[in-house]
């Protein structure tokens, strides 16, 4: 089985999306509705914008799944654009009536639309607008569907939840899994917030930043549970987990800042106080192994390998770009002083970024896991990785 990778595809008004997915093994359940209710979950939360009440995101399978499972080939998952209908003629793929093309005219400060220009020698910002926006999580979530579908079979499972929103934040973020499980299946979405007082103040910042025609950022963790130790390395620099997660998860539109673990809060405290000291007890039931932790400050990571403990990483998002009250801009025609250009948008898409985080953390698991693993079958696979728990077990 060759290494796991996705690559994505398509455009925010175009006709689809794309995700291409290789590496899966054979044998791994492809469930249509897992698939579609972590599409569902990325378009919910309160502070997002007019787009989510037209789309209706949903898998469509392409190739690499037969009888509703991966067959070893390349899967190829489609998202349609239900705005496709109302910009086939300003975007066609053919040459079309220029008349009818809708120019970015004047960038926005913190989007991707002048670096973008500049760099593909663009006159205006559109293309690099409809590349740039975060719409391509979506197909980032259905691969990551993917990959979390592998990961379930391993008994390992990644969840988010939201931390922070504007000046709101939890007091205290170590929730337990099992509410992270009840939020994850919430029919009705706020801010996926763990504490509902908490959450109420997150929907106050929300409401503050909507009267003044701003945004509002704020900061998801996303946790991933089962992580066997083991993955990752620490031998060569580019192999360290902690390195890949971090990439995978700034990778994210808007995200600036990735944290390990309580990484921010240890850089201003003694070593005493953030290291997890270890201890043992051989009649320990359900761990990996005898060895315990007190605490889990490092995130599940020490020196690039996990180590049995919950993998918790941080995304820092900042307020998304595109604002009602805009902020000085200049016309790319002129170049005279004007505001930067407005398209309908989100306000808060917080809970959002965390779940394509979940996407982002599960495909990195995944690869690690089939690189200690392999198997070009599913079967293969679990054979080996109960062998490995034997390991752990018998340490």
């Amino acid at each position: 089985m060759g290494l796991l990778r996705f690559s994505t595809a398509g455009e925010s008004h175009g006709e689809a999306l794309i995700a291409l997915v290789s590496g899966v093994p054979a044998g791994v359940p492809a469930e249509q509705a897992f698939i579609d209710r972590e599409l569902w979950r990325r378009q919910q939360g309160y502070g997002r914008g007019g787009r989510m009440k037209i789309e209706h995101d949903a898998a469509h399978f392409l190739s690499g799944v037969r009888h509703g499972r991966t067959i070893g080939s390349p899967i190829a998952i489609q998202i349609a654009n239900r705005d496709w209908q109302n910009w086939q003629e300003a975007l066609p793929v053919e040459a079309g009536d220029q008349a009818k093309h809708k120019p970015v005219q004047s960038p926005r400060p913190g989007h991707a639309d002048l670096a973008g220009a500049l760099k593909y020698n663009f006159k205006e910002a559109r293309y690099v607008l409809e590349r740039a926006s975060a719409r391509e999580s979506a197909a980032r979530v259905a691969a990551g569907a993917v990959c979390k579908l592998l990961l379930r079979e391993l008994g390992i499972e990644v969840l988010s939840h939201v931390v922070t929103v504007g000046a709101a934040s939890l007091a205290d973020a170590a929730v337990d899994f099992q509410k992270l499980r009840e939020l994850a299946g919430r029919d009705e979405v706020l801010l996926n917030c763990a504490v509902a007082e908490t959450e109420q103040h997150m929907k106050e910042e929300v409401d503050r930043a909507l009267r003044t025609g701003d945004t509002v950022g704020g900061v998801f963790e996303v946790v991933a549970h089962g992580v066997p130790p083991g993955l990752g390395t620490y031998a060569n620099w580019d192999e360290r987990l902690d390195a890949r997660l971090a990439g995978a998860v700034m990778s994210l539109q808007a995200v600036k800042a990735v944290e390990i673990g309580r990484g921010v809060a240890a850089a201003f405290a003694p070593g005493s106080s953030v290291q997890d000291e270890i201890g043992y007890n051989d009649e320990q039931q359900g761990g990996f192994t005898g060895f315990t932790r007190k605490s889990n400050r490092a995130g599940g990571i020490e020196g690039g390998v996990s180590n049995g403990e919950e993998v918790v990483v941080r995304g820092y998002l900042k307020p998304i770009s595109t604002l009602r009250r805009p902020l000085g801009s200049v016309d790319f025609a002129t170049r005279q002083p004007v505001k930067a250009a407005y398209e309908r948008s989100d306000v808060c898409v917080v809970p959002a970024a965390g779940v394509a985080a979940e996407a982002m953390v599960a495909f990195v698991l995944a690869r690690e896991a089939l690189n200690k693993f392999g198997g070009d079958s599913l079967g293969e696979m679990k054979r080996n990785f109960e062998s490995y728990l034997q390991q752990l077990k018998g340490y």
